[in-house]
Formats: C-alpha cells, structure tokens, sequence
C-alpha cells in the first residue's frame, strides 16, 4: 500500500481531498506578521471561495504577505507516521525551478530512506504549480485504485508531467514585477497599455511568457483557444480552474471550453494563498495535458 502526498500549493479543494484520500502537507504563510496555514481540510468549496475572495481584497489594499516553503523537517514529520504504519509515499511536487520545495522533500527522503530502508518515497517533480500537481496526485489514486503499484504511477505520472501545461493571465502586472519576472518599469507600462500577458510553465518547470496580449477579455478567449486546440483526450480529463478572485470569468471560461470540447470533468477552485500571493488578485489559470508543452 501507498500513500499520495502533495503540498498545499496543489490547489486540490478540501472536498475532493477528502473524496480521494490524498495527503497535503501544507505551506504556511505570514500575513502582516501572523501566521495563516494554507490548506484548510473542513472547507466547503463555497467557504474557499469566500476565503479567497476576503484574502485577495486585502492584497488589493496592501496586505503585507510573505511565504514560506515546507523545510525537510515538515517533510519528514508527514512522512513518517505513513512510513511507520508499512507503507510507501508519492509526493507530488511543486516545481524545484519554482520553489526550493522539492529539494527540501528529496533531503527529507534522503534521511527517511536510512530510517526506513524497505520503505519506497517516490517523489515527482510536476515541473509546475498549482493544479498541475492536484490532477497529476488525482490520477496517482485512480491508478491505484486500479492495482498499478508505486514504481508504475511514479514512472507515468512523471512522463504526464512533460505534457500538464499550465497557462495563466494576471489582473495587474505590478505582482509579478514582485517576483523579479518583470521589472517595475515594463509592468508600470504594461498596466497603462492593458497588456494581458499570457504565461506558462515552460518544458523545465520554469514560468515563463508565452504571448503578450492587449485586453482581459481577448486574454481569456486567447487560453481558451490554447486550451481547446492543444488538449488531448479531454473527455479522459480532468481540467483545472485557479482563480483569484475571479469567478464569474472562471465560470465563462469554463462554459466556452465546454461548448467546444467534451471533458471528464473540470475543478474550479480558488488559487492558493501562497502561489495566489505572487501572482494576484484576478489571475485565472488553466491546466491540462497536451502532448507536450509547446503550444500550437
């Protein structure tokens, strides 16, 4: 038996958490100095909604926030009460060109593995964030489920994380200028023009631009075209929804996509507090699998 574990940066709502059984270590992050775990397991998917909503108006007024990754020790303590029981771990990872999250869970495993040394701790970087990783641990309990062992899921899901493409657009550019992936200057222009930028996590697990584009509206209808054109199997899929406060657009975007193509299914959910917090207020991101990451 095997256990699937993910950070709180995989967005999954408490809901389908629970629904799957699926283990999320979470992040923690400082909001004006106090502490505010990431992941609430007892949340409706209404109440995260309403959470969200009250988190990313207090960014728009100018709430100080600062993040902080899961260290080797959070890992560990997870870890082992799974381990201790006899059974193996899959963790699904934010990406390492992200955050400094899935080295912290390759040291704890490095540790863990001199403890418990018939013990598996698989550990697959989804190249990516949010949603990317949800779905991927989604899959890992339905091939379980269906009797594929650790080794098996481990080595497929990390060959689906070369095709999980994730594409989003911002509300204001000044959020990610913060992280250093856009000078002051350039989003101070790109407000006043309305430039849409539309990003994405590249092939290495890197988020990059993908297409410069003017006004929100032919922003979204831009990831919707992207989406539609590039998904494969949809209706096998899961399609992920992350927004910041932006739900009536999540739920157009949803419905456009549905008049185009036949998918399993769609999660649509509020972005998590720590990677919602660098990007902002109104992003609406998107994730499915294509054949690979580089979009038609």
């Amino acid at each position: 038996m095997y256990q699937v574990f993910v950070d709180s940066a995989a967005n999954i709502p408490a809901v389908i958490v629970k629904k799957y059984g699926i283990n999320v270590i979470s992040f923690v992050n400082y909001v004006d100095g106090e502490e505010l775990v990431c992941f609430d397991p007892n949340l409706s998917m209404e109440e995260e909604r309403e959470k969200g909503k009250e988190y990313y108006d207090k960014i728009r007024a100018g709430m100080d926030v600062k993040t902080s990754m899961v260290n080797a020790n959070g890992f560990m303590e997870s870890f082992r009460p799974v381990l201790d029981k006899g059974e193996d771990i899959i963790y699904f990872s934010l990406s390492k060109n992200i955050s400094g999250t899935y080295n912290a869970a390759v040291n704890a495993a490095e540790e863990l593995a001199e403890e418990y040394p018939d013990r598996k701790i698989r550990l697959v970087d989804s190249l990516n964030a949010s949603l990317a990783q949800g779905i991927l641990a989604i899959y890992a309990v339905e091939m379980r489920e269906r009797g594929m062992d650790i080794d098996s899921v481990a080595d497929k899901l990390e060959s689906y994380s070369h095709k999980m493409n994730g594409l989003f657009t911002v509300g204001d550019l000044k959020y990610i200028a913060k992280t250093g992936r856009l000078s002051n200057a350039a989003a101070f222009v790109g407000n006043v023009l309305n430039i849409k930028p539309i990003l994405q996590g590249s092939k290495d697990g890197f988020i990059v631009q993908f297409e410069k584009i003017r006004g929100r509206k032919k922003a979204l209808n831009r990831i919707i075209e992207l989406v539609c054109n590039n998904i494969v199997n949809p209706e096998e899929q899961i399609i992920g929804i992350a927004h910041a406060d932006a739900y009536e657009e999540s739920l157009y975007v949803m419905e456009e996509i549905q008049k185009k193509v036949k998918v399993r299914e769609f999660i649509n959910t509020s972005y998590d507090y720590c990677t919602g917090s660098h990007v902002g207020p109104d992003t609406i991101a998107l994730f499915f699998m294509g054949k690979d990451r580089e979009l038609a």
